[in-house]
Formats: C-alpha cells, structure tokens, sequence
C-alpha cells in the first residue's frame, strides 16, 4: 500500500471512530437539559401484605410517593384495592399515620380504587372505610386493573 493510501486509510478510520463519541457528548448534553422520566400512567395493585398489613401499607405508600418524587410529579397514579387489601382503609379509620400517609398521596393526585366485590364479601360500606367516597368504588379490583392497562396503565405490584 502507497504512503498515500495508509494515510488516507487511517484517516477515515479516525473520523469515524470520533463522530460517534462527538454525536454521544451531545447527546448527553442534551439529556442533562431534559427530564430523565417522560409522564407516566401506572396502576398499583394493593391486595394486602399478611402477615404483617401495616409494615406492607407503609412500604406501599412510600413506594407511591417516592414515585411521585422520582418523577417530579409527572405521573397519573390509580392504586386498586381489594381483597386484604382493604384493610388499609379499615386501618387508617384509627390510625392517624396510615390517614396522613393516604391524605398526602391523595394532595398529591393519586386515586385510590376500591372492589365493590370485596366490600361485599367483607360486609362492609365505603362508610366503614377511611376517605372513601362512592366515586372511588369499582365494580371489580381485577377488572380495574385489566381495563386500566388497556388504557395505558403500567401494572405495579410492590
């Protein structure tokens, strides 16, 4: 090979080894002035945490206001609950953490679901339930989360 054309060879494989870091220092550039998380819609599935409910409640709620946190408030979140799940609610009727905790999250946007299919099955009315209006009552917690998925929903179960 010529002089000429090991120039020229190692030449183009200079450039071309250097434009993609360039193109990857602009790029990280540019991500630094941009939010790392895009707007999200998620649906939490809350159906209990035996045998402990309230270390499980506490942890869940946290989960939801750290992802609140985490995305700078740029998410739609929709919790459902049913089965022991419910006992959230319960709970919270006496106990002024878990009422706080729920209170917060709800200033915050966050909608929490109820299966009506539970509230039957364990005798209870919205009434018995911290917070819960009859517009939070679904017909059915697994359904819920069916059809929110269907809308776009991300499935979180902690």
């Amino acid at each position: 090979m010529t002089r000429l054309l090991k120039i020229m060879a190692l030449s183009l494989l200079g450039g071309g080894l250097t434009l993609p870091v360039l193109s990857h220092a602009k790029t990280q550039r540019e991500a630094k002035d941009q939010p790392y998380y895009s707007f999200q819609k998620v649906v939490y599935q809350n159906d209990g945490g035996w045998p402990d409910d309230k270390a499980y409640f506490n942890r869940l709620l946290r989960h939801i206001g750290a992802h609140i946190a985490a995305t700078d408030g740029k998410v739609e979140i929709r919790v459902v609950n049913f089965a022991a799940g419910i006992k959230l609610f319960v709970m919270a009727k006496e106990d002024a953490e878990l009422a706080k905790s729920i209170d917060a999250l709800r200033a915050k946007g966050v909608r929490f679901l109820i299966c009506n299919n539970t509230i039957q099955g364990m005798k209870l009315t919205p009434a018995d339930l911290y917070g819960v209006q009859a517009a939070d009552v679904v017909p059915s917690g697994v359904a819920e989360i069916a059809q929110l998925q269907d809308k776009g929903y991300f499935y979180l179960h902690p």
